[in-house]
């Protein structure tokens, strides 16, 4: 659930006939419990881990691993996915903000995060996990790659719904309007690319792939390291159809850390399709 970045939207100009639908979310509460509001973003979320969880104990299992191993390093990976998403935002995207409001850091509910930094971030917190416990890492690695990638698809209907991390203004008939009204939503209210959609796509696509690739691997670490291949490559084409921070020329932040991702990547997968060949 990421804000607009301003250092980009003032580059763009509005396209496109303005209409006012109301609202700054496609649909700004699902329902209330009583005195709580279920937003589309948490629900989201909430039913990502709970599947991404299942689905880790059914892999896990086939490979001899513990159920309750698996639920641990679940926890694990929630914390340090939510720490390092907001982290990443708040150093990356508004640091002087927060420095003026370091309380703020903590407001998770007005939006602010980044799935690099959740990926970042549950990445350092589940490697220490698996050192310490001392279980098998790339085995580990590939029970938590479909997951991640069906966890992303489904969070990315949640950012739709919620009006956040959306694309540059079209006039194609793709475009979908999300009113302004301060947070999270776009700053004027004409058409703009669905880029959550493209991404919840990408992750549905990704997750089929994986699931097939886990029967087919010939070396552990291969469905990991081709999650990481992949996504960075599906998120550098959908980041020219988004709005996101410029870090140079027209390149994003999310493309350069895209590509800091693919390097060690594709090393590390030809290192170990080497060894495996050996």
């Amino acid at each position: 659930m990421e804000k607009p970045s301003k250092t980009k939207l003032q580059k763009m100009a509005p396209v496109g006939k303005v209409v006012d639908r109301g609202g700054n979310r496609l649909i700004p509460e699902l329902f209330k419990l009583g005195p709580i509001t279920v937003f589309p973003w948490g629900l989201s979320l909430s039913i990502a881990i709970l599947l991404g969880t299942f689905i880790g104990i059914k892999l896990a299992g086939a490979i001899g691993i513990d159920a309750d191993r698996v639920l641990d390093l679940a926890i694990v990976l929630v914390v340090g996915g939510v720490v390092g998403a907001r982290l990443f935002y708040v150093f990356i995207y508004e640091p002087a903000y927060y420095f003026r409001e370091p309380l703020q850091i903590l407001a998770l509910w007005n939006g602010g995060m980044v799935y690099y930094g959740a990926l970042i971030g549950g990445f350092i917190t589940g490697t220490l996990y698996v050192v310490r416990k001392r279980l098998p890492f790339w085995k580990l690695s590939d029970v938590v790659a479909p997951p991640l990638a069906l966890g992303y698809g489904i969070v990315r209907i949640g950012c739709f719904l919620n009006g956040c991390c959306y694309g540059t203004p079209t006039q194609s008939f793709l475009g979908v309007i999300f009113r302004y009204s301060g947070g999270t939503a776009c700053p004027d209210p004409v058409p703009r690319y669905p880029t959550q959609i493209f991404s919840s796509l990408l992750g549905f696509l990704l997750f089929g792939l994986l699931m097939y690739l886990s029967k087919k691997k010939r070396f552990d670490g291969q469905v990991f390291l081709t999650f990481l291949i992949l996504y960075s490559i599906g998120r550098i084409i959908i980041e020219y159809f988004r709005e996101n921070l410029i870090v140079f020329g027209n390149i994003t932040v999310s493309q350069l850390v895209s590509v800091l991702i693919i390097i060690p990547a594709v090393v590390f997968y030809l290192v170990r399709g080497r060894e495996a060949k050996n």
